[in-house]
């Protein structure tokens, strides 16, 4: 099992923990309300799990252009 960060936005993978390292992630992890808990994480068929966050560049686009805030989906 290993966990995958993977930018919401524009789906690059940010980084993967192997299981022994995500141990403690997953503690923290448990931690989230259902409803982020859904927003956030999805299980994989093999067991891995991603969790869905942001990339420096999408912050980056973000801070610069709050108003993508409201858009369902800003990059094309």
């Amino acid at each position: 099992m290993a966990i995958h960060y993977r930018c919401r936005h524009c789906k690059t993978e940010i980084g993967t923990l192997p299981f022994e390292s995500a141990k403690d992630t997953i503690l923290e992890l448990q931690k989230l309300d259902e409803g982020e808990e859904e927003r956030f994480l999805t299980v994989e068929q093999d067991g891995n799990l991603t969790v869905r966050c942001i990339c420096e560049q999408c912050e980056q686009s973000l801070l610069r252009f709050p108003d993508y805030y409201t858009l369902s989906k800003w990059l094309q």
